[in-house]
């Protein structure tokens, strides 16, 4: 069975329809146990004190900001070179809640850090690289809204996308890059090592990072199959002007 079946519109409505209420339940449920747990029951960090409650909010939100770009660029050159309209649609339902998650990051990290680092800001290389990687989900929303034919504003968009995957990666890796020269922490959770915090942190924070992704896919998909109808809707009435 081919995954592109999953491209045709009527497919995708038909799964995504099945699908979106068990990601809404489940986001839900995990994203309550996540938050309420890590925010309320957990001890205070010997090191950084309350201020450390605020990774159950920054670290999920901060990894969607960069993931859902690349989620992104990948439906976008799967839209360039395919031609499946449902994956540019894709992109553009996720560009939204990308944008609103690298806010978030970038709000609670500026509240970590003037306790942490004695300052709001500072132009380090992870800082700005997401930064800049906020004003593009900025530019490509933009984009999108500017444009009134539907299929060169999914060509550009895409282009748009693919350009900033830089600044994606490097809000990504900045602080391997930038060894010794960024101020930013290494990752919390890493493949390379069992756990980077202790297991009275390290579970809740499990289960906020599983709410914020379950609830992003089911919003996705609710903007996805939105677009779809938006697509639909502009498609009669062009045939009906024609007619």
């Amino acid at each position: 069975m081919s995954i592109w079946r999953y491209a045709n519109p009527a497919e995708f409505m038909r799964v995504s329809g099945a699908l979106l209420p068990w990601c809404a339940g489940l986001g839900a449920l995990a994203l309550c146990v996540g938050v309420v747990w890590g925010l309320f029951l957990t001890p205070t960090d010997a090191t950084q004190g309350e201020s450390a409650r605020i990774i159950y909010i920054h670290v999920p939100a901060a990894m969607l900001a960069i993931n859902i770009y690349f989620m992104m660029a990948i439906a976008s050159v799967i839209g360039l070179v395919r031609r499946h309209h449902v994956s540019f649609l894709a992109a553009k339902a996720a560009a939204p809640i990308g944008m609103a998650m690298t806010a978030l990051a970038l709000i609670t990290g500026a509240l970590w850090g003037a306790p942490t680092w004695g300052t709001w800001w500072v132009w380090d290389p992870k800082l700005t690289s997401v930064l800049i990687m906020f004003f593009f989900y900025l530019g490509y929303i933009a984009l999108w809204n500017s444009i009134d034919d539907p299929e060169k504003a999914a060509d550009l968009t895409a282009v748009l996308c693919l350009v900033g995957v830089v600044f994606a990666v490097m809000s990504r890796y900045a602080v391997e890059i930038f060894d010794g020269r960024t101020l930013h922490q290494p990752a919390s959770l890493s493949l390379d090592a069992e756990e980077n915090v202790a297991g009275v942190f390290y579970r809740p924070l499990l289960f906020s990072i599983a709410g914020f992704y379950l609830a992003f896919i089911a919003l996705l998909l609710a903007r996805t199959r939105t677009e779809i109808r938006l697509r639909r809707a502009r498609a009669l009435a062009l045939q009906a002007a024609r007619d």
